[in-house]
């Protein structure tokens, strides 16, 4: 984890992600506000978060099992991607993540508490790749290339 984004302004509690156990395979995502989820709701967390990722590395976001199993609490993506090029992006690299309340239970996550998890991965490409566009942006941005 590189840093906190600069000058990200309102967050009164920002945690570096961890994992809990040394078996863990998760990085634990805190949040950074208290926040309540009535169902079929969902709503962006900013975590204030920046990662630099090796190139051949992906880091894919999930929600907390707890939540999604007790709750129905995912991804509004269902899995997030965050791209190793992803840091160097006019947003400075800043992760978001969409929470959505699938349940019927209204769900709270307070402030501190782990909600999201990131793995990092490693990825292959095609020999015959030839991809050379340059990302500028957060979520979408690579849909213009």
């Amino acid at each position: 984890w590189s840093q906190v984004v600069p000058g990200a302004a309102g967050y009164d509690y920002i945690k570096l992600p961890k994992r809990a156990t040394a078996g863990s395979a998760g990085y634990d995502f805190y949040s950074t506000m208290t926040l309540r989820l009535t169902p079929n709701t969902e709503i962006v967390i900013p975590t204030g978060i920046r990662c630099r990722i090796d190139e051949g590395w992906t880091l894919m976001l999930f929600p907390r099992s707890g939540l999604g199993f007790n709750f129905r609490l995912g991804l509004a993506n269902t899995v997030g991607i965050i791209d190793s090029d992803y840091y160097y992006s006019d947003n400075e690299g800043h992760i978001m993540i969409k929470l959505v309340n699938n349940g019927d239970k209204i769900v709270t996550i307070t402030e501190g508490q782990a909600f999201a998890q990131g793995v990092f991965v490693p990825y292959g490409i095609t020999f015959d790749d030839d991809a050379t566009a340059v990302r500028n942006g957060g979520m979408g941005s690579t849909d213009t290339q």
